[in-house]
């Protein structure tokens, strides 16, 4: 039996490493010009659920061209299984679980990374990036006194980005409305947002109240506010002329997003492109309507891969795709009921939406976190290649800032691994912390989830890994998650116990 690797750095070490790695730089790359970087992030995306990784049912042949163009990670992962803690750890680089109230946010949850923070962008704004966010943000808004009619502050404006166009939390969450910099895209003043997650507010009528009014029902929560046919979590009243139209969401969102490659053509820019797809609420413009045989879920997999190629077409035309560093991957991983019935369970068929792995949305296990995560880069990536090098969205802040020499100190959990990202190594991460309802833990193929109380399954039927007893699996012989070895192997279940707890610390 292997014990754990000798490779495992306290974390203290890892952070001298990161700040030694962007002081001294690959000398044989300096003088390269610096790539644009385009960070494209879906939501509730799974690892099964594009060409490239497997998926039948729904073409996906923009994203399965960057893939065979650059490298495909089969070991990817974002650290968390939902979403709010998954894009703290990609703007920050610090695991979400080291700070409270990075859990899932309501939509007028206030603002969770503080203005001064060092960010991905704000490391990238200082190299002289142009830094831009587009789309899904759901880290919170404003502070406690947030005012949805007046200027929002702190917005991502204040972290970093000179861009911001942005929905504030979910689809499926109020307010459903825009924001671009500081203010509510195409607010009336004279109808002001109210926006609760407690008592109601308004007369406007809810979808618990009145059915009839839905064009999509709901089959558990997202019972409150109707807008657009559609009811939401929470309640908002006012803002009528700026509310969001779903099925025009992700044309609205991607051409924000070329229209920020376009502006920033002539100098190095960052575009962190967040789609709303494919989350619920599962409302795809007509022309994706009937694009595959899964109904809702299918056909926006399919929009938004037109997105990614949308994108991919504005940097051939401005001549910027060669040296742009295009990055696709998920927040976590897939969920079937979310929420809506839009048939998504009903016609799934024989697609599996995490391909070989176990769990998903929510989950302990492997589905829960692993996506899929394919990196381009023509100017860079000469050899296109598989690799099953473990990489995390959490080293993105610490690997983009030594790819362009940013002189700034990198706090957090983040590794610099850009070797690894570019295929130029077949070494990415010794560890990793996975996030569910509570912490699992990677070393190398091995991997330990603690004991827990709690529901097996939620309300999604999601499978949880609530076991009681603790849970150990070899990846490189059951990549399922089947066969529990922690009775038969108590020797590296105490080390992966012990490291897991070394790399949170003391309990506060």
């Amino acid at each position: 039996m292997s014990g754990l690797s000798p490779r495992f750095i306290p974390r203290a070490l890892l952070l001298a490493a990161a700040i030694a790695a962007l002081l001294f730089n690959h000398p044989a790359h300096a003088a390269e010009p610096r790539p644009n970087i385009v960070l494209i992030y879906a939501d509730d995306l799974g690892y099964g659920d594009v060409g490239c990784y497997g998926a039948t049912a729904v073409k996906t042949p923009n994203i399965d061209r960057l893939a065979a163009g650059g490298i495909r990670f089969t070991d990817g992962h974002a650290t968390s299984a939902t979403c709010t803690p998954s894009r703290y750890a990609l703007i920050t680089g610090e695991y979400p679980w080291r700070k409270k109230g990075t859990g899932i946010l309501p939509g007028d949850a206030k603002m969770i990374i503080e203005p001064g923070r060092t960010t991905v962008a704000s490391v990238l704004k200082s190299a002289g990036y142009r830094t831009g966010v587009v789309g899904k943000w759901h880290l919170g808004l404003g502070a406690d006194d947030l005012n949805w009619n007046g200027d929002i502050k702190p917005c991502p404006l204040d972290i970093g980005f000179d861009d911001s166009f942005i929905m504030a939390a979910t689809g499926d969450r109020v307010p459903c409305v825009y924001v671009d910099g500081r203010r509510v895209v195409g607010l009336d003043p004279k109808d002001p947002i109210q926006v609760s997650y407690g008592k109601p507010v308004g007369n406007e009528p809810l979808g618990r109240d009145h059915p009839e009014l839905l064009k999509m029902k709901y089959s558990h929560g997202h019972d409150q506010s109707i807008v657009n046919g559609i009811s939401r979590i929470g309640t908002m009243t006012g803002g009528r002329s700026a509310r969001w139209v779903d099925e025009d969401m992700a044309d609205v969102f991607t051409r924000h997003a070329t229209q920020f490659i376009e502006k920033n053509a002539g100098q190095p820019f960052f575009l962190y492109f967040a789609t709303h797809d494919i989350h619920v609420p599962r409302v795809p413009h007509p022309r994706f309507v009937g694009a595959t045989t899964m109904g809702p879920r299918g056909d926006v997999i399919a929009e938004f891969d037109w997105s990614v190629g949308q994108v991919i077409k504005t940097l051939e035309a401005k001549g910027l795709a060669d040296n742009t560093l295009v990055i696709v991957t998920s927040d976590n991983g897939p969920v079937i009921d979310d929420g809506y019935m839009d048939d998504a369970v009903k016609r799934l068929g024989d697609h599996k939406p995490a391909g070989p792995y176990r769990g998903g949305k929510y989950s302990m296990y492997e589905a829960g976190t692993r996506v899929p995560f394919i990196v381009h880069w023509p100017a860079r990536i000469k050899k296109p290649a598989v690799s099953d090098a473990l990489v995390c969205h959490i080293d993105f802040l610490a690997s983009f800032a030594t790819l362009v020499g940013a002189q700034a100190t990198i706090p957090g959990d983040g590794q610099v691994h850009i070797a690894a990202l570019l295929g130029e190594s077949k070494t990415g991460r010794d560890s990793l912390v996975e996030q569910g309802n509570r912490l699992a833990f990677r070393q190398g193929p091995w991997k330990y989830i603690p004991g827990g109380k709690g529901m097996k399954r939620n309300q999604t039927n999601s499978e949880l890994g609530n076991d009681p007893a603790p849970q150990l699996f070899d990846l490189s012989k059951d990549p399922g998650e089947q066969t529990n070895l922690a009775e038969t192997n108590p020797e590296m279940l105490s080390a992966m116990k012990a490291a897991l707890e070394t790399i949170q610390g003391p309990s506060k």
